[in-house]
């Protein structure tokens, strides 16, 4: 696992890495997602179905395949980004947040002293059941992603105090949340939208911060990576799903 999520980390340095939001509760497609070649899969517990508890599965999954399982929370609270690391995530992203104290919080949650206060347990899926040398375990867990979402104009006034908090590996742009904090939402191609959006990215760059977005249209990839976005989320399971899906009716139409 410390192998795929070195490898992870150098790609995201020398260029972009690119994964979907998954909401399944079936690990053949986290698995299948792997197979396909997408470097990361964010495991959604915000809006997705999935328990924590079948959630683990999926865990299993993207790492048999190759492809580093990160864990969308519902919201910042310690316990619950304790749950998603316990059972194994290589990352956590972490919704809504909005100013420098949360984002300084999740940091502490997701860290074992001195980097943070994370509830200490070795008997967890991520230290094999303390099969693992508890001391390998406490250190090579705090290499583990922290991924904040910044989603409205709160963060958005306060982006440089954000910018600054140390321990935090990439910022995350919301799209569809952004645009209804402008009053626009859904029209996350809206020029509100991509102005602040392109402000963010900026700002991050200037900081020598790693930057990601969502994206739903294949033509907006080239958009951003030459924007300087390097984590890339392209799309939903689901609505990929949808979309190979309608390609195929639409075809046998023709023939």
């Amino acid at each position: 696992m410390e192998a795929l999520l070195d490898k992870f980390k150098r790609k995201i340095e020398e260029d972009y890495v690119i994964g979907p939001f998954m909401k399944t509760g079936d690990p053949a497609f986290v698995e299948v997602a792997g197979y396909a070649g997408f470097d990361f899969a964010i495991l959604d517990t915000e809006h997705g179905p999935v328990s924590i508890e079948s959630m683990q599965n999926n865990v299993r999954a993207a790492l048999v395949a190759g492809i580093v399982p990160i864990i969308r929370v519902e919201d910042h609270q310690e316990v619950n980004i304790g749950k998603a690391l316990d059972i194994g995530a290589l990352g956590v992203q972490v919704p809504q947040i909005t100013n420098a104290k949360e984002a300084e919080d999740v940091v502490r949650a997701a860290r074992f002293y001195p980097n943070g206060n994370r509830g200490v347990c070795r008997f967890v899926r991520a230290a094999k059941y303390s099969a693992m040398d508890r001391y390998e375990y406490f250190r090579s867990a705090d290499d583990n992603l922290i991924i904040l979402q910044l989603e409205g104009q709160e963060a958005l006034r306060n982006i440089d105090e954000i910018l600054d908090v140390s321990g935090v590996d990439v910022i995350f742009i919301g799209p569809y949340d952004l645009s209804q904090s402008l009053g626009v939402p859904g029209e996350v191609n809206n020029p509100k939208v991509i102005g602040q959006m392109e402000y963010i990215v900026n700002k991050a760059r200037e900081k020598n911060k790693v930057i990601g977005t969502f994206i739903d249209r294949l033509e907006d990839i080239g958009r951003w990576k030459k924007a300087g976005v390097r984590y890339l989320s392209y799309s939903v399971d689901v609505g990929i799903f949808l979309d190979g899906c309608r390609a195929i009716v639409e075809a046998a139409k023709k023939v």
